[in-house]
């Protein structure tokens, strides 16, 4: 896999893994993915807060974009999943700039990519 970034149907996933199936779609969700738990609510506070926990952060993680970046390349976390279809506010500028820092990461140092799962058909 070349990209930094996929957006993965959860409707076609969860369906596969019922059936037992492996589709192309479910199988590019690697099994030691670390989950960034969001809820209702994704904008910098949250993201940042949930990514920080997810990953294990060290203690002097300074929640700005910056230590985030930082704290995933220095890391040896190679995949994530961010699940958005719980979430119903959606601040579109700071989703934008996570996925810039991982797509710069990705870039640099060819870690983390980022599965992103949708609810719709839509897999923008």
């Amino acid at each position: 896999m070349t990209q930094a970034i996929y957006y993965v149907n959860q409707s076609s996933t969860r369906q596969n893994l019922v059936k037992g199936k492996s589709s192309r779609t479910s199988a590019t969700i690697p099994e030691q993915a670390i989950s960034i738990p969001i809820e209702e609510r994704l904008d910098k506070e949250t993201l940042l807060s949930s990514l920080a926990k997810a990953c294990d952060f060290p203690s002097w993680f300074g929640h700005n974009w910056d230590a985030a970046w930082d704290c995933l390349t220095d890391s040896d976390i190679e995949h994530l999943v961010l699940d958005l279809t719980a979430v119903k506010n959606i601040n579109t500028e700071d989703f934008n700039v996570f996925k810039s820092i991982i797509e710069d990461a990705f870039k640099e140092f060819g870690k983390p990519q980022l599965w992103i799962v949708v609810a719709s058909d839509d897999l923008s």
